[in-house]
């Protein structure tokens, strides 16, 4: 094989599996950090929805408030819809100052975890509200409730929602390039390699497998969350793909599969369905 011929392939063979490594490592961070974020969403919902003495069932998926609609007043429904986006965005703010300050100069997957809480985490805060627009439902309750003045001031808080994710998408580009320790993958002509491998596979894969697990429970509106993470990874994969940093720390280490997070996000996957599937109650 001369010189000119291998040229044409930004990755030899044998790095083929470097690719496939980063691809299952990548998924397994973005089922984690979702699990975790939606998670968080879901029990700040109910705890506040507790304290204000309202009773529910939390469900695969979901979490259904046992309470009439005119029962409902407007403090509680801005509390009871308004916590989970206000804790998921805490979140990504507090993973991006970690992952800034200190994370992003060590080696290993942390930091990756860490990027997709931030984006995750944004998507429960941001993207939620201009999803749950779409089916007036969820975080759609808080702007109309809080203005009250009719549906169309809804529908342009939630377009400036989206507009808002997607130029965060394009400032991530730097976060997401810093994430990753592969010396291979980070080099300039391997950028849309390590863009399949690490965002386009998570992201399909990931909602792939975040389907059956809430089947047949997953509704619409969940649907439309990973639909509206897209504003932010559309915009990052772009600024990527046009940036020449390919910075890595020194002495990365050798790619493996990280088998323990794997047996983690299978115990909460299994954890998880056996008993949102029955239900929880509270309140």
């Amino acid at each position: 094989m001369d010189i000119q011929s291998s040229t044409h392939h930004p990755l030899a063979q044998s790095d083929t599996g470097k690719a496939t490594l980063a691809a299952a490592n990548a998924t397994i961070l973005y089922l984690l950090a979702y699990l975790l974020l939606q998670g968080l969403y879901q029990l700040s919902t109910i705890c506040m929805a507790a304290r204000l003495g309202i009773r529910g069932v939390w469900q695969l998926g979901r979490v259904q408030f046992q309470m009439a609609d005119a029962e409902w007043w407007q403090a509680a429904v801005l509390a009871v819809y308004g916590i989970g986006p206000v804790v998921c965005g805490g979140m990504a703010l507090a993973a991006l100052a970690w992952f800034w300050k200190r994370a992003r100069l060590q080696r290993g997957l942390f930091k990756q975890f860490l990027l997709w809480v931030m984006l995750h985490g944004c998507n429960l805060s941001l993207g939620v509200l201009a999803a749950d627009t779409l089916t007036q439902s969820g975080a759609w309750y808080v702007p109309s409730w809080l203005f009250r003045a009719g549906n169309g001031l809804n529908v342009g808080v939630a377009i400036l929602a989206a507009a808002a994710q997607i130029g965060l998408g394009f400032l991530a580009a730097r976060v997401f390039l810093q994430s990753h320790d592969s010396i291979t993958l980070m080099q300039h002509h391997n950028r849309r390699r390590l863009l399949l491998a690490t965002v386009v596979v998570p992201w399909v894969v990931g909602s792939l497998l975040l389907a059956a697990f809430y089947f047949p429970a997953q509704t619409l509106t969940e649907q439309l969350h990973a639909v509206l993470l897209l504003l932010l990874l559309g915009p990052m994969g772009m600024a990527s793909s046009t940036e020449f940093f390919e910075g890595t720390i020194a002495q990365p280490g050798r790619p493996r599969l990280a088998l323990g997070l794997l047996l983690l996000l299978a115990g909460a996957l299994v954890v998880g369905r056996l008993v949102l599937a029955r239900g929880v109650p509270f309140g």
